[in-house]
């Protein structure tokens, strides 16, 4: 199970801020920002290897789920 950052909304904010650069904004001048979007992610496979199991609601709840 992982709980992290989205990287999908990193990539993007990245993009974001190169886009800015590119355009003649100074580093310096951006501000710092922090992650808003988190995601979960639970395999399955590994936990059945460990003998371990995710409540169905834990299940549900999660971003992505890896058989």
């Amino acid at each position: 199970m992982a709980y992290a950052p989205s990287t999908s909304e990193l990539g993007a904010r990245a993009a974001v801020q190169v886009d800015k650069i590119l355009k003649g904004t100074k580093p310096a001048d951006l501000p710092v920002e922090q992650v808003t979007k988190y995601e979960m992610v639970l395999n399955v496979k590994t936990a059945k290897a460990l003998g371990l199991t995710f409540p169905p609601p834990l299940a549900l709840q999660a971003n992505r789920v890896i058989e």
